[in-house]
């Protein structure tokens, strides 16, 4: 497991991914349902990507997501406020 911080990180990881199960962009893209350029622009750390899409190709690549220190759904927010502190 790594920490990602920065859509660079993550398109590094992706991209090591990929290239461990031995598979092409071409191939990563037709897994996920997503475009070859779409591959491209999210191992370059593109940030404005759909992450939809992302998360697709995560999936594609037999990963998940973890958000870690953030409370787990459906937790109760913080007292006598709402979620954006209001």
């Amino acid at each position: 497991m790594c920490t990602i911080r920065t859509t660079e990180q993550l398109g590094n990881a992706l991209r090591a991914g990929r290239k461990q199960l031995g598979l092409t962009q071409p191939q990563l893209a037709l897994a996920a349902g997503v475009g070859v350029r779409f591959i491209v622009d999210l191992e370059a750390g593109k940030p404005t990507l759909r992450l939809e899409h992302v998360l697709r190709v995560v999936d594609a690549l037999g990963g998940g997501l973890q958000l870690i220190g953030l409370p787990s759904p459906g937790s109760e927010g913080p007292p006598g406020g709402d979620e954006h502190g209001a």
